[in-house]
């Protein structure tokens, strides 16, 4: 028998073929119902005790070769198959995947946080889910402002003390509890406010703050910064204005409009004919929030920014409906594929 399972193992190795149907006949020959190796494991149960091992281990090597040598052949043909069927018209335009987009908020975003980071900015970030403290309490909002009301705020399980942040300063108020001055820090993040949804509203939208904190900071140090940011972001020759504004936080504040650059500042349906664009609101950080902090207001002075992206977004790109953010429609996507 062992003669017989070397001439066997002789014959696997020496069998090729390219042809299918032909490795599939070979297959049944040896290892089918009533193949050659079958037929030997039958005559194994007659072969004296004293040859049933060096038997057994022939016919098991002698199984695993032939098993082997099919699938080897198998994979040749098929993967064989495969090259011809790709490489036959060789004039054929090439199969290439669709690129993927990134969102424009997305864009934008990353586009702000490096222009900020070029002049010093680290990147900070905070929970979403937060408490009163941080986004009303030391940011100097009192306790009868309207932001405080449910109809313009989402309160977790009507609990007053716990709430979806509705702006990412209260990521600077976590900053400015656990840094000491200098602090030079942008706030991304998302945020959200009990608002109706429309063309120029949203009740999740993206906020990109700022926040600068040293010694002798004064409001020309936040014109400057603005100014360049603007220029950075819209053109060279984009101009800037501050318009006198009030916010809880900050004394004195002000709105921030940027010359339209879709008219050159001569006016248009976009700017409304006024050949201005708000975008932001900033001011000079008021000395109870920092004292709420534990920042010595008597010492270190700063400035604020917020905006908002999709604002940012709408004026950079002419998107004229901002639900288009949220609809992951591809029409709307796609036209951002050229876009890093």
């Amino acid at each position: 028998m062992i003669q017989r399972i070397e001439n066997l193992l002789k014959h696997i190795e020496d069998f090729s073929s390219d042809n299918i149907a032909k490795i599939e006949e070979f297959r049944v020959r040896m290892m089918g119902k009533k193949g050659e190796i079958t037929t030997l494991f039958e005559d194994f149960k007659i072969i004296t005790p004293d040859e049933k091992r060096a038997v057994g281990q022939k016919i098991n090597a002698l199984k695993n070769a032939a098993t082997e040598k099919i699938a080897a052949l198998k994979e040749f043909v098929e993967n064989s198959d495969l090259a011809a069927r790709e490489c036959d018209d060789y004039t054929r335009p090439a199969n290439c995947e669709p690129a993927g987009t990134r969102h424009p908020i997305s864009l934008v975003r990353s586009q702000i946080i490096d222009i900020f980071s070029r002049i010093g900015f680290a990147v900070a970030d905070g929970p979403e889910i937060e408490d009163d403290f941080h986004v009303f309490t030391a940011l100097n909002f009192p306790p009868e402002h309207p932001a405080r009301d449910m109809q313009d705020t989402f309160f977790i399980e009507k609990n007053p003390d716990i709430l979806l942040r509705t702006h990412t300063s209260s990521i600077q108020v976590r900053v400015m509890q656990t840094q000491k001055p200098p602090i030079r820090v942008v706030c991304p993040g998302r945020v959200f406010r009990n608002e109706a949804i429309s063309y120029r509203a949203h009740c999740i939208f993206h906020q990109v703050e700022g926040l600068y904190i040293d010694e002798n900071v004064n409001f020309a140090d936040l014109k400057q910064t603005i100014k360049y940011f603007a220029s950075e972001l819209f053109g060279e020759k984009t101009q800037i204005r501050l318009r006198p504004s009030y916010f809880p936080f900050t004394e004195p504040s002000a709105e921030v409009d940027v010359s339209c650059n879709l008219c050159a500042g001569k006016g248009c349906n976009v700017c409304k004919y006024t050949g201005w664009l708000e975008i932001m609101g900033a001011g000079m950080v008021d000395p109870n929030v920092l004292e709420m902090c534990g920042i010595d207001s008597q010492k270190y002075s700063g400035f604020a920014f917020g905006m908002g992206v999709e604002r940012i977004t709408m004026l950079k790109y002419g998107v004229k409906d901002l639900r288009l953010y949220f609809e992951n429609d591809l029409r709307f996507l796609e036209q951002f594929k050229a876009i890093y």
